[in-house]
């Protein structure tokens, strides 16, 4: 279990977005994969963090145990890959939602255990549908997409609770993502990073802006985690502090 420079392990999780973070036109890229095997042998534990279903997620991914832990439907659904155990942590989709959605003929549609999703193209119809229904809920964009959810959920949300199961400390994580959905993840972990390619909004919140996109940032961070417990790319140059 290597320490940090200082002989510390300071962070000890590492909480990724999945899709143009870890991944690539939806595939787990092998230079991710590799990355994060190397942050796992160090000592430290994965959450990977996502807007998909785990069913659109198992129809890509195929590893899913070199994560402890997945946050599924932005933070509505945790599970756990070595048990298989899936908790729910919220009320599943409301019928009238999902009668509403039909009715205005909204496609694709992707539902959820309790997330739906759609292209963001079709948010104006998508908050008529809410509004009809007299539902409380909110909606999340997540750079094309754009989902409908409980107003108390979010990737944050999700990450806490995977952090009590895991038995650690937000301030223990580095956390990693690329859209607007990601700034609640971002904001409950000890240091947010985002990937170069990442919205304007996340960038301004994050403690570090990787230089380079993507799955290419990813294994930037990665090693930095795994062998310096971030303490080089913290002092390096090579990634800007955010103002």
């Amino acid at each position: 279990m290597p320490p940090g420079d200082n002989g510390f392990m300071r962070f000890r999780v590492l909480a990724c977005d999945y899709d143009r973070t870890v991944a690539l036109k939806g595939v787990l890229v092998e230079s991710s994969r590799r990355a994060l095997r190397e942050v796992a042998v160090s000592g430290r534990k994965l959450v990977l963090v996502t807007g998909r279903t785990l069913d659109e997620l198992v129809d890509v991914f195929d590893d899913l145990d070199l994560f402890n832990l997945l946050v599924v439907e932005n933070g509505a659904v945790l599970y756990d890959p070595r048990t298989r155990e899936e908790k729910v942590l919220a009320t599943s989709v409301p019928p009238e939602l999902l009668e509403g959605l039909r009715r205005h003929t909204i496609e694709p549609l992707i539902v959820g255990r309790v997330v739906v999703s759609t292209a963001a193209e079709n948010e104006p119809a998508l908050m008529r549908v809410i509004s009809e229904t007299g539902l409380d809920l909110k909606v999340a964009i997540n750079r094309d997409s754009i989902m409908v959810l409980p107003p108390h959920i979010d990737k944050g949300f999700g990450l806490l609770t995977a952090l009590d199961k895991l038995g650690e400390e937000p301030s223990h994580v580095v956390a990693v993502g690329d859209g607007e959905n990601d700034v609640a993840l971002l904001d409950v972990a000890g240091v947010a990073v985002a990937v170069e390619n990442a919205v304007e909004e996340l960038k301004q919140r994050a403690d570090i802006v990787l230089t380079a996109p993507g799955v290419d940032g990813i294994r930037e961070l990665c090693t930095s985690l795994a062998r310096h417990d971030l303490a080089d790319l913290l002092a390096s140059p090579a990634a800007r502090r955010a103002g």
